[in-house]
């Protein structure tokens, strides 16, 4: 199997069809992380609504807001499927409090990187144990890191393929869908949030700024969390 032919059976495909079609070519291989945004609630409903077999599951990192949560419960009770979830290492989030503190991610970027890998990279290890598939819901114009990712990649990092159906959708297409089919998403998107990810990190964004500019506000270096690495 080739990033090649993949890109050949779900280019031009609209989104129900080509989260079918990659189903199908993985049976019991395809896996959705979603972080609860907008664009993940999107694809869920219709993962839930077509009754297409692919795993659906979150991160919770254990510094979620409130809002998150109740999210994940409001899913649960609209479509009456559960979400995965995973969860970091005890072992491993007390050994990073011993070292740096409750809030040591504020002091250095290292340090940041260090607890998004504990409490968002290993759990999506586990997640995307024995998968071939990774479903995304990135675009290209949340941020300037992500202008060149493509509908397929092959992801060196999890040795699987990264599928982003959403790539070319803008903004409001997704905030229409939402409306359209009244699907459930996070009030704090209506106040500002747009990109949400632990709440010591994400802080709203003025009108004019990037997507992502919420996301370790403190920072200057590239708003990723280690998740996403482009390959290509």
């Amino acid at each position: 199997m080739t990033k090649e032919y993949l890109e050949n059976q779900l280019s031009g495909l609209a989104l129900a069809d080509g989260l079918a079609r990659v189903a199908a070519i993985f049976p019991g291989k395809v896996a959705f992380s979603s972080s609860m945004g907008q664009e993940d609630q999107l694809i869920a409903d219709v993962i839930y609504r077509k009754k297409i077999p692919i795993r659906v599951f979150t991160l919770d990192t254990g510094r979620l807001f409130n809002e998150t949560y109740e999210l994940i419960e409001r899913t649960h009770a609209r479509y009456k499927q559960k979400i995965e979830v995973f969860f970091p290492e005890a072992s491993d989030v007390e050994e990073y409090i011993k070292n740096k503190g409750v809030n040591g991610f504020y002091e250095s970027v290292e340090n940041r990187k260090t607890c998004c890998s504990i409490r968002k990279v290993k759990p999506l290890a586990r997640a995307l144990k024995n998968m071939q598939v990774w479903i995304t819901g990135l675009r290209s114009d949340q941020s300037a890191n992500r202008k060149e990712m493509e509908l397929i990649e092959v992801d060196e990092q999890f040795h699987l393929f990264k599928y982003n159906p959403l790539i070319h959708w803008s903004y409001q297409q997704i905030v229409d869908y939402l409306h359209e089919w009244n699907v459930p998403y996070n009030p704090l998107h209506d106040n500002g949030f747009i990109s949400i990810g632990c709440q010591p990190c994400t802080r709203a964004i003025s009108n004019g700024e990037d997507h992502r500019a919420g996301r370790w506000w403190w920072e200057v270096s590239k708003k990723e969390c280690g998740l996403h690495n482009s390959n290509n």
